[in-house]
């Protein structure tokens, strides 16, 4: 009898030892959800969590009792308060800033980011879509596709994001008519074609009463797609990330003793392997992978988004900032680049103004030399000087703007562009005096010099670069040099 206790205790323990071992090697699925003011965002995340019974009993009978005080959906429960918890939120019933919410299945693991809809919260839906995998974009069935939909689509593009489900929602509204649907459907395909979006998966729904949500309904018996939750558990993500090109920034030099110096970061991309080739930038410095460390031991190798220290047979001088590659595959550098810049600071942009650049393990200083056009994120138009939509005095960026920017910075950078590697095409300007995230910027290609030249002049801010007074003599001497070789700089105290 004691036996057979003892073998049902350490079955049950092997038991929970397979869970957890099969839990942790579950993948995970961020997400985010973005439309129109009153789609049903937050509706349909609370519908998704109560039918795959994610929601505890305390939270249940906390929104069983909100739904009665302020909830918004009549006599049934307001799902939309499980995600809307600011004061502020649940009084207009809209979101305003992003919820992020987690739950897990018996497949996979995700990460929600409900974000807002109004056109003034574009950097809270940037924010929510920076490390997003898909995004679900709600249609309200009853308006069809709107300005909305188009600029937070649009948003979505441009943050690279491969996968798109096109939630057609509020279908029991109209009697889950199929016509209705399909011109919704066609419409948007139409709107989304020159974006290059990869994965769009349609599905008609109803959040409030839960068709097509976590099962599939009876009511679209013309739907032969898969229900919302089995779409999320089966869509492939493995190949979003670059596993072909290793780049490793360096986070921290660890030297716990004499023997012992390696270099701690976060894979970025790419997989190295033990006796690897490699190349230490900006130096160039060549070595080979001695070891690959981690807090559990050593591994064969490494890929993303692991956290390791990384050690060579060789002794290199690298720093924080620096980047680990492999010789015969390198990132694009240079001091200026090309790139999609969104505004994030409630303060305008001042061209005049040096920033601080971060990107991935690395900061300097940098400028924004010119803008070479504004989106208008409504109707996707590019306005710029010389097409005249814009004038010269008013070319600058406020919040929620989104521009194509040139920007120098003080030292080389090293990077891909952002569609092929977003973790090391993305870069936040900081302001150096209030510290606030200034604007995000995606890198779209290396630029040159000659882009930063307006109307073929430079123009060079002595006092910005902390030349004194003293030093303008030389100063003027090399503009002169230059300017007999062709290059015209323009100096200003």
């Amino acid at each position: 009898m004691e036996e057979e206790k003892e073998l049902s205790i350490a079955d049950s323990q092997l038991s929970i030892e397979e869970f957890l071992r099969k839990d942790e090697q579950k993948d995970l699925l961020r997400f985010l959800t973005a439309g129109s003011v009153d789609d049903g965002k937050s509706t349909l995340i609370g519908r998704l969590l109560f039918d795959s019974k994610k929601i505890y009993e305390d939270q249940l009978d906390a929104l069983e009792r909100d739904s009665k005080r302020m909830g918004n959906a009549g006599e049934s429960i307001d799902y939309a308060l499980l995600t809307d918890g600011l004061k502020a939120e649940r009084e207009q019933g809209i979101t305003i800033d992003v919820a992020y919410r987690y739950f897990s299945t018996n497949n996979r693991k995700f990460i929600i980011a409900d974000t807002p809809g109004h056109e003034q919260y574009t950097r809270n839906m940037i924010t929510g879509g920076s490390t997003a995998n898909l995004a679900i974009i709600l249609v309200d069935a009853c308006t069809g596709v709107i300005t909305q939909t188009r600029r937070h689509t649009y948003l979505v593009s441009l943050l690279g994001i491969k996968h798109v489900v096109l939630a057609v929602n509020k279908m029991d509204l109209l009697g889950f008519d199929e016509k209705v649907y399909r011109q919704i459907v066609s419409d948007y395909m139409d709107f989304v074609a020159p974006l290059n979006i990869p994965d769009i998966t349609p599905i008609p729904l109803s959040a409030l009463e839960g068709d097509n949500v976590v099962e599939k309904s009876e009511r679209t018996p013309w739907y032969n797609g898969p229900s919302l939750l089995e779409f999320l558990e089966t869509v492939p993500i493995d190949q979003d990330r670059n596993m072909t090109d290793f780049r490793y920034p360096v986070q921290y030099v660890l030297r716990p003793n004499l023997d012992f110096r390696g270099f701690s970061g976060k894979v970025a991309s790419g997989i190295i392997r033990k006796g690897d080739e490699v190349m230490a930038l900006p130096s160039r410095k060549k070595s080979r992978i001695k070891s690959i460390v981690t807090y559990d031991g050593e591994l064969d190798y490494a890929f993303p988004p692991q956290c390791v220290t990384l050690t060579l047979e060789d002794e290199i001088d690298i720093s924080r900032g620096e980047m680990i590659v492999h010789p015969d595959n390198e990132p694009l550098s240079g001091r200026y680049i090309s790139s999609m810049l969104v505004w994030m600071d409630e303060e305008p942009m001042d061209l005049s103004k040096q920033f601080y650049i971060k990107h991935t393990s690395a900061q300097t200083r940098a400028r924004i030399e010119k803008i070479n056009y504004k989106v208008n994120i409504n109707t996707m138009e590019q306005l710029s000087v010389e097409n005249g939509q814009l004038s010269a005095e008013s070319l600058s960026m406020k919040l929620n703007e989104i521009a194509s920017v040139i920007i120098t910075t003080g030292k080389e950078l090293f990077f891909d562009p952002y569609l092929k590697n977003r973790q090391t095409g993305a870069f936040i300007l900081i302001d150096p005096i209030t510290h606030n995230t200034s604007a995000v910027g995606m890198i779209m290609d290396k630029a040159s010099d000659k882009q930063t030249v307006d109307n073929g002049q430079l123009t060079i801010h002595l006092s910005q670069l902390g030349i004194n007074e003293e030093h303008y003599e030389a100063v003027e001497k090399i503009r002169v040099e230059l300017a007999r070789q062709g290059v015209e700089i323009n100096v200003v105290k």
